[in-house]
Formats: C-alpha cells, structure tokens, sequence
C-alpha cells in the first residue's frame, strides 16, 4: 500500500439497532454527532475517538468502526441515507486507494485539522457545558439491570391492559398513562430504565418505521404489583419544535390504543439512570412534562417499600415543572402522598397572571437544604425532560454549591465519578 494514505478508524452508527434516543449527541463532548429524521451520524472531520458517547448507547449501536483511508471516510450526507451499514473495505479496496489517494488526503487532512480546531474552540467557550457532568455508570447500590434482550429484528408483543390521560382534559399537552402487558414473555425492569415502541406502518421513504424510545413510569414489579406489567408517560405531539403542526408518529398511535391492542416492543435499554438501593438515600429528582416517567417509578417504588416496612430513612425531593396546573401529568396522585415521605415543588411557567416559574428557580429557593445534600455522599440527583431544561438545572446546583462554600469542581466529578448525577434530557 502507497505509505502516504493514511487509515482512519472511522466512527459509525448501526441505523439497524439505533432507537434515536439522542444520548449519544448529547453526550458528545466535541460536537461530532447529529442526525435528521432518519439517522444518527458522526463527523469523521471532528470525532477524536474520546470514546464519550459509547457507555451511555443504550443498544450497543454506537460501537461500530470501519478502517477507511482518511480521503474516503463516508461523508455526513451518505450516512443519512444508510437503511445498514456498509460492509467493511476489504484489504484488496484498501489497496487500490493507494497512489491515486495522495493528494486527497492532504487536503482532507488539513480540512480535519480546522475543524478540530473550530470544535475545540467551542469546547472550551464561555458556555457552561452542563452535560459533561452527568453520570454514565449506576450508583453503587443500584440493582442489575437487564438490557438488549429483544431488539429490533426481534421485538415482543405486549398487550393494551389500561391507557387513560393523567392531565386535565382539553389542555393543549395530552399525555397519557399506558399500561402494557407481557404475559408470560420475560421482560425485566428497573426504575430509570427505558423500552423501544415500534409504530406500525413505513416512514416517508417506504421504510418501516424506527423503535421510539419511553421512559418507564412504574417500579421494578410492576404497574400492578406481582405482575409481568409496566407503564409509560407519553403526550400527544401535535407539533414539532418549531412550531409547526405535524402528528408525531409514535406517540399518536399510543395515545389511540385501545384495551387489549397488541404492541411491538424492543429492550429494555439504560444500564446508568437507576435508582440507589442502600439505606437512607436521599433522591432529588427533577423534572418536565413526561419527564416525570422515571421519576413516578423511583417514587413509587419508595412508597411500596415504606408500606412494608422495608425502608428506613433516606429523603425525597421533587421538582416538577409544566406550563400550568392543568397540563402537569399525575397532579392529583401527587397531592395525596404524605408530606413527611417526599418534599415536592411545582413550576409553572404560564399560569395566567403569574411571572414564569421554572424548576431551577425552585432550586434555587431551596438552596440551604439543597447544599446539605450535595454534601451528602448518600445523595443521587435525577434530571429529565426537555433538553433545555438542563443547562438551568445544572448551573443552579453549581451555584448552590458555590453559594455553600464548596468547589463546584470537585463536587461535580464526585457526583459524575460516584453515579450520582443524572441527565436525561432530550
């Protein structure tokens, strides 16, 4: 082989067994990952093989390479078109991209070198990067998760056994509490993990349609408990980020089902967001919208545990933020738990005739109690909801620490390094 092409290990993303969940780009500490309505892709101009993204991939898709002459690397543009990926270069491919390729690696080289530069620079901006700081392994108490058992080529069938909306009817932000069966299918879970619905029906191109990602909303055995059950939290989206009016696919179809629909399911998927298991643990958790689904299984958990008396101490915080009263999912319930089991605080940010409230604010209010947590060693922080939630979240546990006299620095890598701080957000 001519000694000028130089070989990369490019970074790429199994559309196969990808569910989209966007931790991956979220995740990426230089930019290198995007994706359109079809496909995750990396930048093989930007990735520096840190190896970020690949412990938090739920599926394991991440973890691809293939050895590429550098001048060759498979563009952004050819990535989002992949139903596969490509087979690997063979040696004799690999060959003849010899002589001819000397001249295009020298300017693909020097196209890497400015974007590594234009992505370093921005990695160490002013912006506070809060997602460098959550956690890609478990709290040390946490149970064995179980995950991948069944993935898209080989997904389950559950069963429709309750689907009723748990915000006020008529509010803009429909959102739904569904409960699905497994029968005799072994399918087990833990508060923090996640499953994958595949809708029925092809996408634009004639493809069948992607798994969609759900957060589960009810505690290790079950939505009714002793049985092979579980449930999800999902709003009818009716618009996408823009504003525009488009049915999100996904969560139309589960919003619609009916009792004793049949459903494809993959997973279970999430080895890092669960909940510790250790006496007096304290959990502050945090959230948006449907991002209350793990929140609602760690607590109730905690409350079936409290019943048999199997739990002593630990501490439960909430913050629970929506637009308004009527569009917070579980409002009611929430209400009705006892005080002296969890300390909950809503956000509304557009309650007519009130300023914008929202979870940091909260946060921020109840600084003193949350400075004597983040000293805590047996304290685990949750964060999940939107994605532009977690930068306010994270800056406002930076400044209470800050605020107590603590360096944020060290608090944050002992949290990240310990398991101990969370970030779902999406």
């Amino acid at each position: 082989m001519n000694a000028t092409v130089e070989l990369i290990q490019q970074h790429l993303i199994d559309p196969e067994i990808c569910i989209r969940c966007n931790t991956c780009e979220a995740t990426c500490p230089v930019g290198a990952i995007t994706h359109d309505s079809r496909n995750y892709v990396v930048k093989a101009d930007v990735c520096n093989l840190c190896m970020a993204c690949v412990p938090p991939c739920p599926t394991g898709s991440i973890d691809n390479w293939r050895s590429m002459p550098k001048a060759q690397a498979y563009s952004i543009e050819e990535q989002l078109l992949w139903d596969e990926l490509p087979a690997p270069l063979s040696e004799d491919a690999l060959n003849a991209a010899g002589a001819a390729a000397d001249e295009a690696v020298a300017a693909a080289a020097a196209s890497s070198a400015s974007a590594a530069s234009v992505s370093t620079s921005a990695g160490q901006g002013p912006g506070f990067q809060s997602g460098s700081w959550g956690a890609t392994v478990p709290p040390w108490s946490a149970a064995h998760p179980y995950t991948n058992l069944h993935g898209p080529k080989s997904p389950v069938t559950a069963t429709v056994v309750g689907n009723v909306q748990v915000n006020e009817a008529g509010t803009e932000n429909e959102t739904h509490h569904i409960v699905l069966d497994m029968g005799s299918m072994p399918f087990p879970l833990l508060e923090g993990q996640s499953i994958g619905i595949i809708p029925p029906g092809v996408d634009a191109q004639g493809k069948p349609h992607h798994a969609r990602q759900y957060s589960i909303a009810s505690p290790r055995n079950g939505e009714r408990p002793g049985y092979n059950n579980f449930s999800l939290t999902v709003k009818r989206v009716k618009e996408d980020h823009q504003g525009q009016p488009v049915l999100g696919v996904c969560s139309n179809y589960l919003c619609d089902l009916k009792t004793g629909d049949k459903v494809q399911v993959i997973g279970p998927f999430g080895a890092s967001f669960l909940m510790p298991n250790h006496p007096r643990s304290n959990i502050v958790m945090i959230c948006t919208g449907t991002g209350s689904a793990p929140m609602r299984a760690m607590t109730e958990w905690r409350r079936r545990l409290r019943q048999s008396g199997k739990f002593e101490g630990g501490r439960l915080l909430l913050f629970f933020g929506a637009r308004t009263q009527q569009e917070l999912p579980y409002f009611g319930p929430l209400q009705k738990l006892p005080h002296d089991f969890i300390d909950i605080h809503f956000a509304f940010s557009r309650t007519p005739g009130a300023p914008k409230r929202y979870v940091q604010d909260l946060m921020r209010e109840r600084a003193a109690d949350l400075a004597e947590l983040l000293k805590d060693p047996n304290t685990c922080f949750y964060v999940c909801g939107l994605k532009s939630m977690e930068e306010g979240v994270v800056l406002a546990l930076h400044d209470i620490a800050q605020g107590a006299g603590l360096s944020w620095d060290t608090v944050g890598a002992t949290l990240k390094r310990e398991g101990r701080l969370h970030l779902e957000t999406y």
